[in-house]
């Protein structure tokens, strides 16, 4: 077991709790800090976060709190677990308080809309001092929340930070592995947000378990072939982080994604759903696979299909009557 440290959690929704929870198991200090006064209460009184995690009861020790600067305050590593579209504005906003020795762990996975920055190429500009890493693999909050076993991937420039990350982070059932691959990582787990909205919205339409097999598989050529054209490995697109969080995501109603392109699908309301991170990621990785001139015509329509420039059917006749190629 790695030696005691103080892990500040940014975020009380599902995941942040759910990595706070396992960071405890660890044997970790853990702060949390959460906007929500009445979800610090029930987090420091009841050891539950019933809005977001039901009555999962969370181990005994974590201490939550509205107040950032208290929560960071002296912390050794720090998981920033805010919203992609959201990240670059809260870190500056933090950003006094912080500990520049403190690494700092991103663990919400998409890529920034309105610039098409991935989240380390945000937080670098956010915090230009601190070591910047990232989280992402095969996960559901509630799972880890629970203890259920699951492994990650953490991924930092520098070999021996990683490593001592992953040492730290893992815990009596969640596994971490490292990587430098920090390119690899991220861009496995905005991707795969994406694919999942479109694997969804094809069991939502009815198109049965083979085309959704078609789908995720051509889905991940793409993947393949966006992380060639950005100089990630192809092992860690092979890895827990590319491949295994697609085949999670793209495979239970758990993942926000999934049921938001299950909705789609059946032509069900979309207002006031939980976030999916997909729908801002969509357009931008669209526009990304363009500019780099990668084929994508899967996430090129499942952005179409969010725009509302094309229905579910159409958008399948299209990738069908693609002209017939050999498989790559």
């Amino acid at each position: 077991m790695s030696p005691q440290r103080k892990i500040a959690v940014l975020g009380g929704g599902a995941w942040g709790t759910a990595l706070a929870a396992n960071s405890r198991r660890a044997g970790h200090e853990v702060t949390l800090y959460a906007r929500n006064a009445d979800t610090v209460a029930e987090i420091n009184g009841a050891r539950t976060n019933s809005r977001y995690l039901g009555d999962v009861v969370l181990p005994d020790g974590i201490r939550a709190s509205t107040d950032a600067a208290e929560v960071l305050d002296r912390a050794d590593i720090v998981l920033a677990v805010i919203p992609a579209q959201s990240l670059g504005g809260a870190l500056k906003e933090l950003r006094p308080a912080v500990p520049v020795e403190a690494p700092v762990v991103l663990c919400a996975k998409g890529i920034e809309r309105t610039t098409g920055r991935r989240m380390s190429e945000v937080a670098r500009d956010s915090l230009p001092e601190h070591r910047i890493g990232i989280l992402s693999g095969p996960s559901f909050a509630a799972d880890v929340a629970r203890g259920l076993p699951t492994a990650v991937t953490v991924a930092t420039e520098d070999e021996s930070v990683a490593a001592s990350l992953a040492r730290a982070l893992s815990g009596p059932a969640f596994r971490c592995y490292s990587s430098v691959d920090v390119t690899g990582v991220e861009l496995g787990g905005a991707i795969k947000n994406v694919l999942a909205i479109a694997a969804g919205a094809s069991t939502g339409r009815g198109f049965g378990a083979s085309a959704q097999a078609a789908l995720i598989t051509r889905g991940f050529a793409e993947l393949r072939r966006l992380g060639k054209a950005v100089g990630a490995r192809a092992e860690t697109i092979m890895g827990l982080s590319g491949l295994g969080d697609l085949m999670l995501t793209c495979s239970s109603p758990q993942s926000r994604n999934y049921s938001y392109g299950l909705a789609l699908g059946r032509g069900e309301d979309l207002s006031g759903r939980p976030l999916a991170e997909g729908v801002a990621t969509a357009p931008i990785a669209s526009e990304l696979c363009e500019r780099l001139s990668v084929k994508a015509p899967i996430i090129d329509a499942t952005a179409a299909l969010l725009d509302g420039k094309i229905t579910i059917d159409e958008a399948v006749e299209a990738l069908l009557r693609r002209p017939l190629k050999s498989e790559d």
